[in-house]
């Protein structure tokens, strides 16, 4: 596996995807509030009903914001992925990295409905693993074990979307393949190859701390202050939200009663999406890149057999289900 380019070097070069990714998350973003803003304005002015006209508008601005991310930024997501791989693989990069990425998207999976057909295989499989872990330790050591089983498969949720990407792109590495048999693969190389991959979940969790708090942080002040601009919205939100909560929990009413209350819920919330949003669209590839590396090479120097998938059939009936299926075509 040639390695002329350095991870910082890939970064870079493929950062174009992340900068793509996040004006569409933007624009999804911004319909899913506007549509939530209009909701409730046409509501509250038509019928004095702005919550329920909030809480219809919030459902149309979610579907349109699922419609979005769903066909049209996943292609810049996966194209990335493809250079990144490229990139590690090969030691070089061509020069129109955008086109070059959608072009081996395009060829490796015909549809969109085959892409998430792959991923979602992956998550299927190391979230019953995980869950699988948790059942295991409260067989043995009861509510104790249990919850030792549910941290360690808590950690295991954590890094399966890196493990996601890491398996796509071993699934671009394997281009000559069927893309089924380099998703077995893949899902083999991470519990071949655990104490290899282990390594990276220190720089996970610790750069996915700092950028939580600096900028969920960041934005969650910033929309802490917009929002104060509108005290009247926030006080008649407040009093509509604590009848409503009055019903289901009464100390969630009396917090809620209180307008600056509703508006720290809000900016939190406010601070979480832009995190999830911008972590997961710039900081989050180039944790990726170093992660990928290693797991593209655990691949090369011990490449996964069928003996490695009958050993994996015993501890997952998805991976199991693939195999058998792969096998049958």
């Amino acid at each position: 596996m040639a390695g002329n380019m350095t991870n910082s070097q890939i970064y870079k070069r493929t950062i174009k995807f992340s900068l793509l990714r996040v004006l569409w998350d933007v624009f999804a973003f911004v319909a899913l509030i506007g549509l939530s803003a209009a909701g409730f304005v046409i509501a509250e002015s038509a019928s004095n009903q702005g919550l329920i006209g909030l809480g219809i508008g919030f459902i149309l601005g979610a579907i349109v914001m699922y419609v979005i991310l769903h066909y049209k930024a996943f292609s810049y997501k996966a194209g990335q992925i493809a250079m990144m791989t490229k990139g590690v693989s090969e030691g070089k990069l061509p020069e129109n990295v955008i086109g070059e990425g959608k072009a081996i998207v395009k060829k490796r999976f015909k549809t969109v409905a085959a892409y998430y057909a792959v991923t979602g295989a992956i998550k299927g499989i190391f979230r019953q693993i995980g869950a699988g872990i948790t059942s295991a330790g409260k067989a043995v050591g009861g509510d104790t074990g249990g919850a030792v089983g549910s941290t360690i498969s808590g950690v295991i949720q954590t890094i399966v979307n890196y493990l996601c990407d890491c398996c796509l792109g071993w699934v671009f590495y394997r281009d000559k393949e069927k893309s089924t048999k380099a998703t077995l693969e893949g899902a083999v190389l991470f519990f071949k190859h655990g104490k290899t991959l282990a390594k990276n979940l220190g720089r996970v969790f610790g750069i996915g701390l700092i950028s939580f708090v600096v900028i969920g942080g960041l934005f969650g002040v910033i929309a802490y202050f917009v929002m104060s601009l509108f005290p009247d919205v926030f006080n008649d939100l407040s009093v509509k939200a604590a009848e409503v909560a009055a019903e289901k929990n009464a100390g969630v009413a009396e917090f809620l009663s209180n307008a600056t209350n509703l508006m720290i819920v809000c900016a939190a919330l406010v601070g979480v999406v832009f995190w999830e949003m911008l972590h997961s669209t710039f900081v989050r590839p180039f944790v990726l890149v170093g992660v990928l590396r290693n797991f593209i090479q655990s691949g090369v120097d011990d490449m996964p057999n069928e003996k490695s998938f009958a050993e994996l059939d015993k501890k997952s009936s998805k991976f199991a289900k693939l195999h058998k299926e792969l096998e049958e075509e």
